[in-house]
């Protein structure tokens, strides 16, 4: 393998790089130039971890030659809203997933934070490449080694960088569900107005769409990873199948989770929906009610405005006949409406 020594790692190319090199699970360096990477990946029986944040293509172009990469993948590194997946080249397996987070707003609704990175994983080494800093690379570094599974090889990284992107989709979809709790009371408070229930519907429903493209695609993910790591590691199949398996559990709860908030979300949407038929028709029936309790005096004056003679007409029986006619006729109409809910 050629030298790197034409890459520069600095902030004219990368805005980040950092790097670890393990032999056996243990740590023996931190942060090497770039122009050592060579070096490392000739050493038998170590594995190599790159992170690279926010690299120019003209850097991976130069590592892609160097490594043999495949130029799709490295297009694809570096292309926005490319959708979770995994892909065999011939030298490496290409990943692109992403992490979520859940953040409130002012006015009391949601909003999903995405960050994506994309790895390409060799026999020994993995390099991750992120476009911005929301995926949390410390966290996912403390993965690997507090799981102790890095005598495993890159598989290990792998999962470790998965099952935290996975668990993360649940921390996510935990704090939507409980976000979708509080709208449900929302529905039913007499105090709240229809127009920020419907603000905060709209954006859970933008919020678990984004969420669902990110999450459902995982499935194929792991499982393709699974697969490509029994054909290219035979021998070291069978001492990460637990791991892995356990990785696909998990990401099948969530998918699973994810659709129930669909169908809860859009529940709540109609339920909302019919509150507001509820509440007009509510308002129709007062109108209505009123209106023919209205309807009375204006019937009875008009009938005594007539200008015919009627029994009591120039007198005062009359008069008081009228009123007495109003009276009964909404006082009447008043009682009945009560007692069938209509006012």
């Amino acid at each position: 393998m050629t030298s790197y020594d034409s890459v520069r790692c600095d902030a004219v190319l990368v805005s980040s790089c950092r790097s670890r090199a393990w032999r056996s699970g243990v740590e023996v360096a931190a942060d090497f130039p770039l122009e050592e990477l060579d070096r490392w990946l000739a050493e038998p029986d170590v594995l190599v971890w790159l992170d690279l944040l926010e690299p120019e293509p003209a850097l991976l172009d130069e590592l892609a030659a160097e490594l043999r990469l495949d130029p799709l993948a490295v297009e694809d590194a570096l292309e926005p809203r490319e959708r979770p997946k995994a892909t065999r080249h011939a030298t490496h397996t290409f990943l692109t997933c992403y992490s979520t987070a859940l953040s409130g707003l002012e006015d009391g609704g949601v909003r999903l934070e995405v960050g994506r990175v994309s790895a390409f994983v060799l026999a020994d080494a993995l390099i991750t490449v992120r476009t911005d800093q929301r995926v949390d690379m410390d966290a996912i570094l403390t993965r690997w080694t507090e799981d102790g599974l890095l005598a495993h090889g890159v598989a290990a990284l792998v999962h470790g960088m998965l099952d935290h992107l996975v668990d993360g989709h649940f921390e996510a979809i935990e704090a939507m569900d409980d976000v979708l709790e509080g709208l449900e009371d929302l529905l039913f408070d007499e105090g709240t107005k229809t127009r920020t229930v419907q603000q905060r519907i709209f954006g859970m429903r933008k919020s678990l769409v984004q969420l669902r493209r990110v999450v459902l695609p995982m499935r194929e993910v792991v499982t393709a990873v699974m697969r490509f790591r029994s054909e290219a590691d035979r021998p070291l199949a069978a001492e990460l199948d637990g791991n892995f398996n356990d990785l696909y559990d998990h990401v099948i709860r969530a998918a699973e989770w994810t659709e129930s908030l669909r169908d809860m979300v859009s529940s709540v949407f109609e339920t909302n929906l019919s509150l507001q038929d509820a509440r007009l028709n509510e308002v129709m029936k007062k109108l209505a009610g009123w209106g023919a309790i209205i309807a009375v005096p204006t019937a009875v004056t008009g009938w005594y405005g007539q200008n015919i003679p009627y029994p009591g007409y120039m007198g005062e029986y009359g008069l008081l006949q009228s009123v007495v006619l109003m009276l009964l006729g909404t006082v009447g109409l008043f009682i009945l409406f009560r007692r069938v809910d209509w006012i």
